[in-house]
């Protein structure tokens, strides 16, 4: 696993057998930026990114490669939390990002309550909890998280289909690769001013 471009381009990334991981596949990782820059290498400078379930850190860490002003990494695992912390230090990453080690849940309602405003928020739970993904969205849709502009992913199975709609998010397109899935969710224009706080 590795970083695909920007500032810490090719440099690895670890990942650790034994717990609830998944990482992202660079080739998946790869696509998803390809999309979220479309050929404008400085697409996401200064971007905010949440990343739930952030399991490795590489989403998030891929981002910051590219430029992103400040990623915000959630996870509830201390062994992953750790992980994840000893990845930015290896790269020499000092700052841009804040780890939360909590539960999703727990996670976007502080953040919520701070006032933070996301431009991309990511999410990839472990699969076996399918129930994890309406949760989060729901959370999502409800609150002033994402910004009206702003894009939700969500990183799934083949087999399990997220649904179309969360309250006032609506997915705009699917991408698969292999047996995951990339569903991409935003505000229809008309519902981005009908969000409230959690």
């Amino acid at each position: 696993m590795r970083v695909i471009a920007g500032t810490y381009r090719s440099r690895p990334l670890r990942s650790l057998r034994g717990l609830d991981l998944r990482p992202t596949s660079d080739r998946l990782r790869e696509t998803l930026f390809n999309v979220l820059t479309a050929g404008n290498p400085e697409a996401l400078a200064g971007t905010v990114w949440l990343d739930l379930y952030a399991g490795t850190g590489a989403v998030g860490i891929e981002a910051l490669s590219r430029g992103a002003g400040k990623i915000y990494f959630v996870e509830s695992s201390a062994e992953a939390v750790e992980l994840i912390r000893s990845n930015l230090r290896s790269l020499g990453v000092e700052s841009g990002f804040e780890i939360l080690r909590q539960d999703a849940a727990r996670a976007l309602t502080g953040l919520a309550a701070r006032g933070i405003q996301a431009d991309v928020i990511f999410l990839d739970p472990p699969y076996r909890m399918e129930s994890a993904y309406s949760e989060t969205l729901l959370r999502i849709a409800g609150s002033a998280l994402l910004k009206p502009e702003g894009i939700v992913i969500a990183e799934h199975q083949k087999r399990f289909d997220l649904g179309g709609s969360f309250a006032s998010l609506h997915r705009s397109r699917s991408l698969q690769q292999g047996d995951a899935v990339l569903s991409f969710y935003e505000y229809r224009d008309s519902e981005a001013s009908l969000r409230t706080e959690i």
